[in-house]
């Protein structure tokens, strides 16, 4: 086993994520877990349909300090041996992102170690070096999240080009909003997931911009098509299969995906596919473009289903990359929850310790 010297030629890292139900805590060494633990609220969520900020951040208050106390000892390190604590500032709800930073500033200060401010989008972007720690840019990357749907281009781990977005709701939202109408519990996506494997996908469904629109993406259509054919049923007193629906509907909202980030790295004459976000842990997703990137002969890095949701293995991932550029917050960083993905993709430059 590696001892704590022979693993400092890499930095190793503290991440902390609190965006939204998830208290996380992680420790990397370059691109090597060392430890990753999470608790969620998600199943007290669940009684209400889906998030409540308020429970949400009283979840994170109690269970902050042991989740990061436990994520520290089970890297078998000391405090000294940190090199740096990132925490996620945004986007996410605002209550829950302050008890992360307002804990991260904290113990950084206590410590006497550097913050390092990371934005959560960018966080889900850097999974995919920890899933495979030789993993050099350039690339295409699929960003599917309850918040954000677009197709980016990287030619270097800080820069990116947005290539196309969703024009309305995100992948992740547009699942979540289809489970409610199917009277499906929260988490939606799960959810939809399991009904899907007892349908089959024979319902008419819009195909969102495939055939036009470049690389950007339309739910809101999708949705409504959804609702529409759910209400129209259930008015004329008809019998409809709830599997079906969603079994169509995430062919529907997932395809697409698979179509458009295939061809963006065929024009763009790259060979590896990355891909980020909560929707990514979706098993049709990941089996339709496993098989679409293995007829191209394109090379696909999927994370494991666990760094596609939140998590604070991603948050230290990006945490590396900023620490090795000299980027680091101070003790005025405050929590954002709403960043424009405009802003997000920016590539970062070194603050002299002030995080904007």
């Amino acid at each position: 086993m590696e001892t704590v010297n022979e693993r400092k030629k890499e930095p190793i890292i503290l991440g902390i994520e609190t965006s939204c139900d998830e208290t996380a805590a992680a420790v990397v060494c370059g691109r090597k877990i060392l430890s990753d633990e999470i608790a969620s609220s998600a199943s007290v969520q669940a009684l209400y349909g889906g998030v409540v900020p308020e429970i949400a951040s009283r979840a994170h208050t109690d269970a902050i300090a042991e989740v990061v106390q436990e994520a520290i000892k089970k890297a078998g390190i000391t405090y000294a041996d940190i090199d740096a604590v990132a925490v996620t500032y945004g986007a996410g709800l605002l209550g829950a992102l302050l008890v992360g930073v307002s804990f991260a500033k904290a113990f950084a200060y206590a410590i006497g170690k550097p913050l390092i401010a990371v934005n959560h989008i960018r966080g889900h972007l850097a999974a995919a070096y920890l899933d495979e720690p030789s993993l050099k840019p350039p690339f295409v990357t699929l960003l599917a999240s309850g918040g954000h749907t677009a197709i980016l281009y990287s030619p270097s781990e800080t820069e990116f080009e947005l290539l196309g977005s969703t024009l309305d709701d995100a992948a992740g939202e547009a699942f979540d909003k289809v489970a409610r109408v199917l009277g499906l519990k929260y988490p939606g996506g799960p959810n939809i997931e399991r009904a899907a494997k007892d349908g089959k996908p024979i319902i008419p469904m819009p195909k969102m911009l495939k055939g036009g629109g470049g690389y950007h993406f339309s739910y809101s259509g999708l949705k409504t098509a959804v609702i529409n054919y759910c209400h129209t049923k259930e008015q004329k007193g008809e019998e409809y299969s709830k599997a079906d629906v969603a079994a169509s509907f995430q062919s529907a909202a997932i395809d697409v995906l698979v179509e458009k980030t295939t061809a963006a790295a065929l024009e763009k004459g790259v060979k590896t596919i990355t891909v980020g976000g909560g929707v990514a842990a979706n098993t049709y997703l990941r089996e339709r473009l496993k098989e679409k990137c293995d007829r191209l002969g394109l090379h696909l890095v999927l994370p494991q289903k666990r760094y596609c949701t939140d998590n604070a293995a991603m948050i230290a991932s990006e945490g590396v990359i900023r620490y090795q550029r000299g980027e680091f917050a101070d003790l005025s960083l405050n929590a954002k929850a709403s960043i424009p993905l405009s802003v997000t993709l920016q590539t970062p430059q070194a603050n002299n310790g002030k995080e904007k």
